[in-house]
Order: C-alpha cells, then structure tokens, then sequence
C-alpha cells in the first residue's frame, strides 16, 4: 500500500496547488494564532477554493474553544480535524467531524494506550515533544519506539525531510507522513524544490 502524504502548515495557495501537482493527498491549515503558519478563516476559504476534488482538507487545532472550531467550521468547509494539544477524546469527537489525534512522542508515552484512548479517532499522528510548542518542531523522534501492529492509521511527523522521508517510511511503514518545516523557504511558505524532493523520496519507497 502506498505512503499516503500531507503537507501541512499551508498559508498560500499556490503553495497548496503545487503540493497537490506533486502528489499530496491532503493539505493542512493551521487554527492556531501563536502559530508562525496559522491562517484566517480568509485566507482558508480563498485556498480551499483552489485546491481541486478528491485532496483532503484538514484543520489543525490545539485546545480550542468549542466556540472557535465552530467559528472555523461555519465558514470553512474541512474534511478532517486534527488536534494537536491535550484536547479528551469527548472534546475531539464533539463536532461531527472525523479526526486524527497527535500524540506527542517522549520517554514514558505508552503509543498503544494512546490509541486506545481516542478510539474514535480515524488515525494517531505522532510527532516530537517539545515543551514549548505543540508541535512543527522540526525534530526526529526514536522512530523504534513505535509498536508494530498498532489498531490506528499511524501519521509520522516530527522533523521529516526530503533527505529522511524514505528512511522513516522504510522503518516506520505508516499509513501516512506529515510534514511543514522540512519542505519550507520560510515559516508557512513552502520551498517547490523541497516539496518535490519530497514527494519523490515518498514515491520511492
């Protein structure tokens, strides 16, 4: 089965269009102001109506307010919902929508406790710990403490670059990456060079 793709951190759409030329099967928009790659519900609209059928759209949250992801989910039309910080599994499933959970990967983090935790969850996404962000940090975790034969899609982030990506899909074997920083020029702008590099280290495997 092919490695599945999403490229994250989307804030242009031209950037949006070329991830998908290349072969993404889903672009992520980030619904997190401290973020340096947060977008408007503005700027979302105005990418989503570019990207064409069949490309998931996912939103990616961390802690919000009911009162926010309404307001995001009134306007905005997304696929899937992706909550990055220590949102309960009530909390993920409250909105009518499918989700991935991330689970931020550290010494002690029992990954299948995790998943059987958010049972409701379409896929566990797995990136690096860092204290002080949620995530995008840039970072590659112990890829080997990840258990085979896990009951949930896996989602590998966390420092994934064109150099890298055949690797950890060789060692991992996830249903799907995921990646922002390792394919940008700068904070929420993507390099083309980068993504297509990367997209031929995903097809490669």
């Amino acid at each position: 089965m092919r490695t599945r793709v999403k490229i994250c951190g989307i804030t242009r759409a031209q950037d949006a269009i070329k991830a998908v030329e290349f072969g993404a099967d889903a672009i992520g928009l980030v619904f997190y102001d401290k973020s340096p790659r947060a977008v408007s519900i503005d700027d979302a609209r105005s990418i989503i109506q570019k990207i064409p059928p069949f490309v998931s759209i996912v939103g990616l949250f961390v802690d919000p307010s009911p009162k926010d992801v309404a307001a995001v989910l009134h306007r905005v039309s997304l696929d899937l919902l992706q909550f990055h910080g220590d949102e309960l599994p009530s909390e993920c499933s409250a909105y009518g929508k499918p989700y991935i959970k991330a689970v931020k990967i550290r010494e002690g983090v029992d990954i299948a406790a995790q998943i059987n935790k958010y049972t409701t969850a379409r896929g566990i996404l797995l990136d690096t710990y860092d204290p002080k962000v949620p995530g995008g940090t840039g970072r590659v975790f112990d890829w080997s403490v990840i258990p085979r034969g896990l009951s949930k899609p896996i989602i590998l982030a966390g420092g994934l670059t064109p150099e890298n990506v055949w690797q950890a899909i060789t060692k991992v074997r996830p249903f799907a990456v995921d990646v922002s920083g390792g394919v940008e020029a700068d904070k929420g702008i993507k390099d083309i060079e980068k993504l297509a590099a990367f997209m031929r280290g995903v097809q490669s495997v």
